[in-house]
């Protein structure tokens, strides 16, 4: 294979092994590793969008901003088009091309700047104008593109709903014309009736704009309905990665089960039919992990084997990788 083939199979984004332990006090000069996020691995390829689900506490925030830098990796690596991101200008050169929207579009905006300046700032920070009237011109070019008006330049972000004040952290997003975005729960802090607005203008924008997403979230409907693939993580580990129709309609291992079988259903006969699968037991805490399988505490095919070792991720049909022992068996 030449390198111009290899260029094209190269994924925008490889995560390799990342780890993310964060030091807690424990008194007496002691500490124990929170392990946030342990040995995750997965690609992005160039113009995909990769959901990432799980529940609270999973790991898949702490996840999307180890990939930025914004916490220094434990351990691994990330590949920002087959270049490892490690030094200081390296990291520096790919925030010029990758960044992130915040969950919460009420505290990830400066109260004290108006719109323009917020919009502005990365373009600022970037000095990617030459004259104010340029600056200008771009920034309305990027209100324009998440559907804001010209006369919201001049307000501050209190005057704003949350669906706009969101609008307003995706233009922010948008200002360095990056390739990858991190999106951390986007609409969670949405009413229902603008998540959907919000979530077809982050399709809209990817077709237009040729960006590349890893949408995090917990609401497995939207994942869906934005994703080409789907990672589930349990408590910091990844256990299951497919295509997103294949994940929803097929799901492998029993986490990914029980995730799936608690989603509501719009349709009261189908909904009836549906087997909800309930998990027992609390999810247990990253500082005390039980050994071998992280799921193993609450899953309905634990076996001994499961209480001993940790499973790998493995590809268990064309595509598909799952973290279970038993998964042959139990599907």
């Amino acid at each position: 294979m030449n390198n111009t083939e290899n260029k094209k199979n190269e994924p925008l984004i490889r995560v390799s092994h990342l780890k993310q332990y964060f030091p807690i006090s424990m008194g007496f000069f002691k500490s124990l590793p929170l392990k946030a996020v342990d040995d995750i691995s997965f690609d992005i390829q160039e113009g995909e969008t990769l959901g990432l689900v799980g529940e609270s506490g999973c790991g898949k925030t702490t996840a999307g901003r180890t990939i930025l830098h914004l916490y220094k990796p434990t351990a691994g690596e990330i590949y920002y088009r087959g270049k490892p991101v490690r030094t200081k200008k390296d990291i520096d050169d790919f925030r010029a091309k990758a960044t992130m929207v915040f969950q919460d579009p009420y505290s990830s905006l400066d109260p004290r700047m108006t719109v323009s300046d917020i919009i502005g700032e990365p373009l600022d920070v970037r000095k990617m104008y030459k004259t104010k009237e340029e600056r200008r011109e771009r920034i309305l070019e990027l209100m324009d593109h998440v559907g804001l008006n010209s006369e919201h330049a001049a307000r501050y972000a209190h005057e704003f709903s949350g669906g706009q004040r969101q609008r307003v952290g995706i233009a922010r997003a948008l200002a360095v014309d990056p390739d990858f975005i991190v999106c951390d729960e986007p609409v969670s802090a949405l009413d229902v009736s603008i998540q959907a607005q919000v979530i077809n203008m982050f399709d809209e924008l990817q077709e237009k704009l040729g960006l590349t997403y890893l949408f995090i979230a917990h609401d497995l409907l939207v994942v869906r309905h934005i994703s080409d693939r789907i990672a589930v993580m349990y408590l910091g580990h990844m256990v299951e990665l497919a295509n997103a129709l294949e994940i929803y309609d097929r799901p492998l291992h029993p986490y990914t089960k029980a995730l799936i079988s608690a989603v509501p259903v719009p349709d009261p006969i189908e909904a009836r039919a549906n087997k909800r699968i309930p998990m027992t037991g609390e999810i247990p805490s990253p500082l005390n992990a039980p050994p071998g399988c992280p799921f193993n505490t609450r899953c309905p095919y634990a076996t001994n084997a499961c209480r001993e070792a940790m499973p790998e991720l493995r590809e268990v049909e064309k595509g598909r990788f799952v973290a279970c022992h038993r998964v042959e068996e139990i599907n």
